[in-house]
Order: C-alpha cells, then structure tokens, then sequence
C-alpha cells in the first residue's frame, strides 16, 4: 500500500469513528484579552522612565467610607503625642498621602516588587486617589517616577503596616534604580500599632478590612479579592495579557486606601475627645484610658477609666480595669479613692487589692495591725484561689515575708 493510500484509509477510519479529520477541523476561538486601560479607568503619564499607567477617581471629602467621613477637623494634639511626633500637631490635610501596596509576595527583599501602588491625597473638598500600575515589570521605574511625582505636595505617611512591609519595600525598589525616595524625610503614621492598642481585647483580629467591617461599618463588595489571591491574579495577568480578572484587585486597594483615610480621622476623633460621646464601646473607652495613662496625661486618663467602669463591662474586663484605675488613683496621690476601689476589688476576692491594702495601711496610716489583718486575709485568699502555682508561690513568699515584718511592728 502506498502512503497516500495509507493515509486516506487512516482517515477513513478515523470519520468512521467520529473524529474530525483535515479540513473538517473547526478552527480555536481567539482569546478575549482585555488591557488594563479598558478595564479600569486611567491614563498614561509620561515620566523620563517611559510611560506609567495610573487608575483615578475623585470624591468629595465628605463622602463616607461607612459611617465614617474621609476628612476630618479634629485637633491631631493626641495622634501626635502617640506617634511621638509633633509635625503633625499643625499639618493640613493637604499634608497627609494614604499609601497602600498590592505586591508581586509577602517575602520582601530585591525580590519583591509591588506592582501597584495606591495613594490617595486631599486637594481642598477634594480626595484624590490614583493606582499606579505596572503592566510589565520593565516599566518598574517609570512607575515609581509618576508615584514620586504624585507625592511631591506631601509630608506625612499614612500607612497600615507600612512602616515593617510597605515603605521599606518600596525604599528598595527606588534604590534599586537609583531613584531619590520621595518619602524619605516624610512624617510616617501607621495605623496598625494604634488599632491594636483600641480593640485588641474587643475585636479577635485587626486586620484593616476586619476593622472596616465591624467598626467602621463599611463591608466590602463582591467585587472583593481575598489578598493571599493578588499575586496569583498579577503573574496570570503577565502570562496572558489578560487584565480583565484585576478588576477586584484595584477594587480591593481602592478601599483599602478609603479606609485609611476616614480610619485616621476616626481614631483622631476618638483620642482627641473620648469623653465626648464617639466612643460607643467600654471595652474601647478602657484601651483609650490606659493609653492617655501610658502618655503621661493620667488626671484625663482617670476620667476616662471611670467613664468606662459606668459602662456594660464583663466582669473580667471590669476588674481589671478597676486594678488599673486604682493604681493610678495611687499614682496621682489620690489614696482616698484609691482606698475605695481596693475594698470593692477585696470584697472580690482579688488578692492585689488586699496587697494593697495592707501596704495602705503600713506606709500611710501607720496601722500595723489592720495592715497584718489584710495581709493574713490575703494569704488566705491565695490557698483558696485556685491560682497557677508560679503565681500561688510569688504571692506567698511576699506575703509570708510582710507578715513576719507586721507581726514584729504590730
């Protein structure tokens, strides 16, 4: 048999069985790639680099992120005294640019680069937010250029882990191609540290979008992308050309840059003026207390924590900021309300408080006798306490040694 006979039998068979042969093969649709540009709306800027892709939208500066405005008026006397920086007691809101960084990992390192940088400022009522986007990883420099540019009317960094992941990152990728880092000498607020310090013991994660939703009362779209999904999106994107599937990507940086803003003007308000009505739960009028305490402002902290103890507070959370409010009280020379919260604490069955009782009465009334009898009653109170035993042992060898020293004075 020759081989075209061959071949026209293989064919034949191969029709028999129902396979499309030759000619009768119908040809592969073509792929729907999207670009970016028809995707999001943007514009290209031209830098020295070459061209850089930017996403941007307007609001006005009283539209809310939740229930909570972008800008906001309140004196920044206290975020200042927080962030350990005065620049920011008289800086306008022109000041302040919101940063946030959707990356190619979590690693960091040279290897790392962020392929999209978000920013947003204010331009009077205006709130400027553009996305900076890198459709291959060769425009890296023009990218980082037109962000420079971007940032020039600003002095101060507000971030959300930015100071241990985002500004550090993006100082390596300016380096890198010998870029002047526009931020260099910037003021940097990161919001994270000052989250944690409100609603750690209220909220089981601080994660900005968890923050959003249940402080801020601003839940996400469906348009939503969970963040561990970014990378995988940007290196699909760089293999076909595909922007289409990005969409939730600069949704998800859009309000995470929204967020920032009307975040900063929130706990702005909240430091400025806890007394004030703002703070709505007592779990957070107590975070606020023991952070005016530990910034040295302890007459308005007493306030503060006594506010929060009229408050529904479970009883754990009560306690313990009672604990903290009366150790103040001591602090401030105010033994008399001292001495009251001590009692209540006792009655309790709270041994610190019989502790410091007894020392009460020892240093400052001279009373060895009632001293003796509060130490004894809290030696009573640790055998029965059901303590840890490193906790049970330190109590008792202090407790033992000031009974001793009473029973010689007494």
């Amino acid at each position: 048999m020759s081989t075209e006979e061959h071949k026209s039998s293989l064919a034949d068979k191969l029709k028999a069985l129902g396979v499309k042969v030759g000619t009768d093969l119908t040809p592969p649709k073509p792929v729907s790639v999207q670009p970016i540009e028809e995707v999001v709306p943007g514009e290209y800027h031209q830098t020295s680099h070459g061209e850089a892709f930017a996403a941007e939208e307007c609001y006005p500066a009283d539209y809310l992120h939740g229930r909570f405005a972008l800008k906001s008026e309140v004196p920044l006397d206290m975020l200042a005294a927080w962030a350990r920086d005065s620049r920011l007691i008289s800086a306008p809101p022109e000041a302040f640019a919101y940063l946030d960084t959707e990356t190619s990992g979590l690693a960091g390192g040279t290897g790392t680069y962020a392929f999209m940088v978000g920013v947003g400022r204010f331009e009077g009522e205006t709130f400027r937010l553009a996305q900076f986007f890198m459709r291959d990883p060769a425009e890296e420099p023009a990218m980082l250029e037109a962000l420079a540019k971007f940032l020039a009317p600003t002095s101060i960094l507000v971030t959300y882990n930015g100071k241990a992941f985002d500004a550090p990152l993006l100082i390596t990728r300016y380096t890198l191609h010998d870029i002047p880092v526009p931020f260099q000498e910037y003021s940097h607020v990161d919001l994270l540290p000052l989250a944690r310090r409100l609603w750690r013991d209220r909220l089981p994660s601080r994660t900005l979008k968890y923050i959003e939703e249940h402080v801020m009362r601003a839940p996400r779209s469906s348009e939503e992308v969970p963040g561990y999904e970014i990378p995988y999106l940007y290196f699909d994107y760089l293999r076909t050309g595909d922007a289409e599937p990005l969409k939730g990507v600069f949704y998800h940086n859009e309000m995470d840059i929204l967020a920032l803003a009307a975040l900063l003007g929130y706990t702005s308000e909240l430091l400025a003026d806890p007394l004030g009505g703002k703070v709505e739960h007592a779990l957070d009028m107590v975070a606020i207390a023991k952070l005016y305490e530990d910034l040295g402002q302890w007459d308005r902290a007493a306030r503060i924590y006594e506010q929060g103890l009229e408050a529904d507070l479970e009883e754990p959370d009560f306690w313990e900021a009672t604990r903290r409010l009366s150790i103040l009280q001591k602090r401030r020379g105010d033994l008399e309300e001292a001495v009251r919260w001590w009692q209540q604490a006792a009655e309790k069955g709270h041994i610190y408080a019989h502790v410091e009782l007894a020392k009460y009465y020892e240093h400052c009334i001279k009373d060895f006798a009632e001293a003796l009898k509060w130490t004894e009653a809290a030696l009573a109170q640790t055998r029965k306490s059901g303590l840890p035993e490193y906790m049970h042992r330190h109590w008792q060898k202090e407790l033992e040694h000031r009974q001793k020293r009473l029973i010689r004075r007494a």
